[in-house]
C-alpha cells in the first residue's frame, strides 16, 4: 500500500488518496486492527473496514454493496442472502443484476453452503454475468490443457518419441519432457 500511495503520488502530487483494507470475514487476527504500517523513519496509515462489524441497512442500500450484506453484522445470513435476492429481482438493468446476483453468489459462499445459496440465486441470472463467463473460460481452458497433457502421456506410454508427441499435441518439447520424466518417476 505504502509502494502504490508513493507511485502515485510520484505522478500526481496534489492527489488526495485514501487507502482502505476491507476484511471480509471474521478472524481473530490482531491484524485487523492495525491502521498503521511502520518501519523506520517511515508511517502509513489505512482505514481498515471490518465487514462484519458493520450494519446490514449500509448494503442493502445500495445496488453496488448488495453482495457484501451476507458478510454484515447479521444473524440470519440465509434470510440477508434472500433480501438480496428480491433486491436484485426489482434492478431494471439484466447485466446489473447477473453481475450482481454472481458477486453475491461468491461471496456468500464465504459463510453460507452452497445448498443454502443455489436455491435463493437465480442460476440462470449468474450464467449471464461477466464473472460467471470468466470462471467458466478459465475452467474450459485448465480442462483443455489438461486433456492435452493426458493425451501426451498416454502417447509417451505407447512409445512415441517426444518429437513426434510434441508435434501431435503442440505442447512444447520442455513440456513433454517434463511429462515423460513425471510419468517414469510415477511409475517407479
Amino acid at each position: 500500500m505504502v509502494d502504490y500511495r508513493l507511485r502515485v503520488y510520484r505522478r500526481f502530487p496534489q492527489k488526495r488518496m485514501r487507502q482502505v483494507v476491507i476484511y471480509l470475514t471474521e478472524t481473530t487476527s490482531e491484524l485487523v486492527y492495525q491502521t498503521t504500517f511502520e518501519i523506520e523513519n517511515l508511517q502509513h496509515e489505512f482505514t481498515v473496514i471490518r465487514l462484519w462489524e458493520q450494519s446490514t441497512e449500509i448494503f442493502l442500500r445500495t445496488p453496488g454493496l448488495l453482495p457484501f450484506a451476507v458478510l454484515s453484522n447479521v444473524k440470519d445470513k440465509t434470510d440477508t442472502l434472500q433480501q438480496v435476492a428480491n433486491q436484485v429481482e426489482n434492478i431494471g438493468d439484466r447485466r446489473m443484476q447477473s453481475n450482481i446476483i454472481a458477486s453475491a453468489a461468491i461471496l456468500a459462499g464465504l459463510v453460507l453452503k452452497e445448498e443454502i445459496i443455489q436455491p435463493l440465486l437465480r442460476k440462470d441470472m449468474m450464467r449471464e454475468s461477466v464473472i460467471y463467463q470468466a470462471l467458466i473460460a478459465e475452467g474450459r481452458e485448465e480442462g483443455r490443457e489438461e486433456g492435452i497433457q493426458l493425451v501426451a502421456v498416454n502417447l509417451l506410454k505407447e512409445g512415441m518419441s517426444v518429437e513426434v508427441v510434441t508435434k501431435v499435441t503442440g505442447l512444447t518439447l520442455e513440456q513433454v519432457q517434463s511429462l515423460q520424466d513425471t510419468s517414469v518417476e510415477n511409475q517407479e
